[in-house]
Protein backbone atom coordinates (compact mmCIF):
# COMPACT_ATOMS: atom_id res chain seq x y z
CA UNK A 1 0.00 0.00 0.00
CA UNK A 2 2.77 2.46 1.04
CA UNK A 3 5.03 1.63 -2.07
CA UNK A 4 1.89 2.40 -4.36
CA UNK A 5 0.99 5.99 -2.54
CA UNK A 6 4.58 6.27 -2.79
CA UNK A 7 4.56 5.79 -7.16
CA UNK A 8 1.33 8.13 -7.26
CA UNK A 9 2.79 10.71 -5.66
CA UNK A 10 5.45 10.47 -7.65
CA UNK A 11 3.40 10.62 -10.87
CA UNK A 12 1.60 13.97 -9.33
CA UNK A 13 5.09 15.70 -10.04
CA UNK A 14 6.54 15.50 -6.63
CA UNK A 15 10.39 14.88 -6.69
CA UNK A 16 10.04 12.66 -3.52
CA UNK A 17 13.97 13.98 -2.96
CA UNK A 18 14.74 11.96 0.97
CA UNK A 19 17.14 15.44 1.96
CA UNK A 20 13.57 17.27 0.93
CA UNK A 21 11.04 15.27 2.71
CA UNK A 22 9.38 14.21 6.07
CA UNK A 23 10.19 11.12 7.76
CA UNK A 24 8.15 9.25 10.17
CA UNK A 25 9.01 6.15 12.44
CA UNK A 26 11.96 5.78 9.76
CA UNK A 27 9.72 6.08 6.80
CA UNK A 28 10.38 8.85 4.51
CA UNK A 29 6.70 10.87 3.52
CA UNK A 30 5.40 10.06 -0.14
CA UNK A 31 5.29 13.94 -0.96
CA UNK A 32 8.77 16.14 -0.12
CA UNK A 33 8.20 18.80 2.17
CA UNK A 34 7.07 21.59 -0.19
CA UNK A 35 4.51 19.17 -1.55
CA UNK A 36 2.82 18.23 1.70
CA UNK A 37 2.53 21.88 3.18
CA UNK A 38 0.98 22.17 -0.46
CA UNK A 39 -1.70 19.88 0.01
CA UNK A 40 -2.21 20.84 3.92
CA UNK A 41 -2.66 23.93 2.30
CA UNK A 42 -5.28 22.50 -0.30
CA UNK A 43 -7.06 20.95 2.56
CA UNK A 44 -7.37 24.79 4.42
CA UNK A 45 -8.47 26.20 1.94
CA UNK A 46 -11.36 24.22 1.56
CA UNK A 47 -11.76 24.31 4.91
CA UNK A 48 -11.97 27.78 4.43
CA UNK A 49 -14.43 28.09 1.76
CA UNK A 50 -16.94 26.34 3.59
CA UNK A 51 -17.19 29.54 5.58
CA UNK A 52 -15.80 31.99 3.29
CA UNK A 53 -14.77 33.35 -0.13
CA UNK A 54 -10.99 34.91 0.91
CA UNK A 55 -10.14 38.02 -1.27
CA UNK A 56 -7.97 37.74 -4.23
CA UNK A 57 -4.84 39.84 -3.26
CA UNK A 58 -4.93 37.62 -0.15
CA UNK A 59 -4.88 34.67 -2.27
CA UNK A 60 -1.78 36.22 -3.97
CA UNK A 61 0.31 37.69 -0.69
CA UNK A 62 -0.22 33.88 -0.11
CA UNK A 63 2.14 33.04 -3.14
CA UNK A 64 4.74 35.62 -1.83
CA UNK A 65 6.45 33.30 0.77
CA UNK A 66 7.17 30.41 -1.59
CA UNK A 67 8.58 32.42 -4.50
CA UNK A 68 10.85 34.25 -2.24
CA UNK A 69 12.20 30.80 -0.97
CA UNK A 70 12.53 29.86 -4.15
CA UNK A 71 14.23 32.97 -6.08
CA UNK A 72 16.68 32.41 -2.25
CA UNK A 73 17.53 29.22 -3.19
CA UNK A 74 18.19 29.62 -6.95
CA UNK A 75 19.22 32.65 -7.01
CA UNK A 76 21.16 33.61 -4.06
CA UNK A 77 22.40 29.92 -3.34
CA UNK A 78 20.92 29.68 -0.03
CA UNK A 79 19.50 26.32 0.98
CA UNK A 80 15.97 26.17 2.85
CA UNK A 81 14.64 23.98 5.61
CA UNK A 82 12.13 21.12 5.12
CA UNK A 83 9.82 23.69 7.87
CA UNK A 84 10.48 26.56 5.77
CA UNK A 85 9.55 24.89 2.54
CA UNK A 86 6.44 23.32 4.21
CA UNK A 87 5.12 26.50 5.73
CA UNK A 88 5.79 28.34 2.30
CA UNK A 89 3.96 25.57 0.65
CA UNK A 90 1.16 25.76 3.04
CA UNK A 91 0.57 29.05 2.37
CA UNK A 92 1.07 28.79 -1.52
CA UNK A 93 -1.65 25.79 -1.61
CA UNK A 94 -4.21 27.92 0.52
CA UNK A 95 -3.70 31.20 -1.73
CA UNK A 96 -3.71 28.65 -4.97
CA UNK A 97 -7.03 27.77 -3.31
CA UNK A 98 -8.43 31.26 -3.18
CA UNK A 99 -7.71 32.46 -6.55
CA UNK A 100 -9.32 29.47 -8.09
CA UNK A 101 -12.08 29.95 -6.20
CA UNK A 102 -12.48 33.56 -6.64
CA UNK A 103 -11.68 32.94 -10.42
CA UNK A 104 -14.49 30.35 -10.31
CA UNK A 105 -17.08 33.54 -8.52
CA UNK A 106 -16.00 35.73 -11.00
CA UNK A 107 -16.24 33.23 -14.09
CA UNK A 108 -20.27 32.44 -12.45
CA UNK A 109 -21.17 35.99 -12.23
CA UNK A 110 -19.75 36.57 -16.12
CA UNK A 111 -21.88 33.45 -17.33
CA UNK A 112 -25.14 34.19 -15.28
CA UNK A 113 -25.04 37.76 -15.48
CA UNK A 114 -25.43 38.15 -11.40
Amino acid sequence: MYCRLFRLCGRLGCHQRPDRSFFLRGRQFPLCARCTGMFAGYAAGFLTLCFCLPPWPLGAVCLLPMLFDLFAQNALGRESTNIRRAVTGFAAGWGVLALCAQAAALLTVCLTGQ
